[in-house]
């Protein structure tokens, strides 16, 4: 893994950052490649509770490094293997077992907005600015990529993003649903830290559990005699008894993932 992906590991949260500052964090397809390793790893590691991507510096991320598109994205062949490994790291962004959360400063265009739009919380300062001004390139974004955005904020949103390659302020993409909460830039860290303090509190089988409920819920179809049954997996769990008991005892719980 090169150096402009970095990850850390402290007390159940894993960081994943964005190294590439000399270019606002732009992603190459090494980076590409080697974000959906780091997220294939940390999704196998039962101790992790949390997992922040950020960008180094004063930015997200700005996109694709364009200046490698004439080298390996130059013929269709080389197209469909560059965006297919760009759509195995956002599904795997997407399918984390474990919490996701973005913390945003500055830029967050095309593939940063990609990746921010996977996480499950995306947090930003004030100074963000949000887009994919793609069609001033000449070149449409890739169906597997876009889903994850249409999504999150619908046919409208991603119209304007697209179709004017407006870049949204922050307090527009948290009107439009692109962003959790929006914050000053002096009081991101503090949100981060309170997030990741809220989200590590709690027992961590919940937390997959209520992912994969919100994937199955996207559908629109009954719920299975078998799913309603897989609903109260809590019971039988170690985390269930100790949250209850910690509950009535006017204490703290602490909770092994068992």
């Amino acid at each position: 893994m090169s150096d402009k992906i970095q990850t850390q590991t402290e007390n159940g949260l894993f960081t994943i950052t964005i190294n590439n500052p000399g270019k606002l964090n732009a992603i190459d397809f090494a980076m590409w490649r080697d974000l959906r390793q780091a997220m294939e790893r940390v999704a196998r590691d039962n101790d992790i509770r949390c997992v922040l991507l950020q960008g180094a510096g004063e930015h997200f991320a700005a996109g694709g490094d364009l200046e490698e598109f004439q080298r390996l994205r130059a013929t269709l062949e080389q197209a469909l293997l560059y965006h297919d490994e760009v759509d195995k790291a956002l599904t795997a962004i997407r399918h984390c077992p474990h919490p996701t959360l973005a913390a945003i400063r500055g830029s967050c265009i095309g593939g940063g907005l990609e990746i921010a739009a996977c996480c499950d919380i995306r947090i930003a300062d004030a100074t963000a600015r949000f887009g994919a001004p793609i069609n001033k390139l000449g070149f449409s974004m890739y169906p597997g990529e876009m889903s994850g955005l249409l999504k999150l904020c619908g046919h409208a949103v991603i119209a304007e993003i697209l179709l004017e390659a407006r870049i949204l302020s922050a307090a527009e993409a948290e009107r439009k649903n692109l962003v959790s909460r929006v914050v000053a830039p002096e009081q991101l860290d503090d949100e981060i830290r309170g997030a990741v303090k809220r989200i590590t509190a709690g027992a961590p089988r919940v937390a997959t559990w209520h992912k994969e409920w919100m994937r199955r819920l996207a559908h629109d179809k009954p719920l299975t005699p078998e799913e309603k049954v897989a609903a109260f997996a809590f019971l039988e769990t170690d985390d269930y008894r100790e949250g209850l008991a910690a509950f009535l005892e006017k204490r703290k719980p602490q909770f092994t993932g068992k």
